[in-house]
């Protein structure tokens, strides 16, 4: 069987397109195990996981618990929000008293960049990085591009804008990341504020008008704006805002064809995307939720596979 070139999953940078393939075939086998009766496999009945979240998270976390608990793992969840962190514990101490307990794999998310990185260097288990501030957020570009291929045959070759707050956003970055790996084209169209100044160097297309956005593409993806990472306000309104990068029904009826509408969650209805959007026959929000879990059980599988090698 093959395998992945990596030991840890800490961001699509770090991964190649043969890994990505390897992981949504590995996720295809999975999506008929969970929609099966019996929705467990034991697979890794001898690997424990440690699930360190740093930061708040809700479907991430559900969905990589889930996904853990549906391969036989054993599962141990850690908030730093009841922690020893709050008494001013190092991010080192922390997990080396997590792995003292015998942790083979550790789940992260983190407020800092790099996160996933520096633990990587000082600790033996294997790393699968669930989101660092506002750098990369690899599982979710991973379930963005399967989803796409599950509903458009391939993502070589498809025109795919993101649209919102890209400057905040570590899913847009590992998801510009994965869509240029696999062959897409990858737009991104916001507010100027709101786009990185290093956006050129990744080659991606830049639009500032929604409408030329949504009549260039096949998929849109649409992100929330990130109010908890703001320190400053980047536009005069929110109601300024969805104006102008909201996206409604009767905009999308008036397109000249029929395009595909994601969004990474939580959604802010009537904000980026109305109710009547995300409920569409147009909307594939709930199938990313439901890949997310397949995704996340070929990810653990394939590196829990290099660890019982070792």
């Amino acid at each position: 069987m093959s395998e992945l070139s990596v030991n840890h999953l800490l961001g699509i940078k770090y991964i190649n397109e043969k890994d990505i393939q390897l992981i949504f075939e590995t996720a295809d086998h999975f999506k008929e195990v969970i929609n099966r009766p019996i929705k467990k496999v034991p697979s890794l009945r001898d690997i424990t996981i440690a699930n360190l979240f740093f930061e708040n998270s809700t479907r991430t976390r559900l969905s990589f618990e889930l996904a853990e608990k549906r391969l036989s793992a054993d599962v141990v969840n850690f908030s730093a929000a009841s922690s020893s962190v709050k008494k001013g514990e190092t991010l080192i101490d922390t997990v080396n008293n997590i792995l003292a307990m015998k942790v083979d794999m550790v789940v992260m998310r983190h407020p800092n960049p790099g996160a996933g990185v520096f633990l990587s260097k000082h600790i033996d288990a294997s790393i699968v990085n669930a989101g660092d501030g506002a750098h990369e957020h690899p599982t979710q570009a991973l379930l963005d591009s399967y989803s796409i291929r599950e509903k458009l045959g391939d993502v070589a070759g498809k025109k795919v804008v993101i649209v919102g707050d890209i400057l905040h956003s570590r899913v847009a970055l590992s998801n510009i990341y994965a869509l240029q790996l696999q062959g897409a084209e990858v737009m991104v169209c916001g507010p100027k504020t709101l786009i990185p100044k290093y956006i050129d160097s990744l080659g991606v297309k830049v639009e500032t008008n929604l409408i030329k956005a949504l009549e260039w593409c096949d998929v849109a993806n649409m992100l929330r704006v990130q109010n908890e990472r703001m320190e400053i306000s980047y536009f005069p309104s929110t109601r300024e805002y969805t104006q102008q990068y909201g996206v409604t029904k009767p905009l999308l009826d008036s397109l000249n064809k029929e395009i595909v509408i994601m969004h990474p969650g939580p959604i802010n209805r009537g904000v980026e995307i109305t109710s009547e959007v995300a409920d569409s026959n147009q909307a594939i929000i709930l199938d990313q939720v439901e890949n997310g879990v397949a995704i996340r059980m070929a990810v653990i599988y394939l590196l829990a596979s290099k660890i019982k090698q070792l």
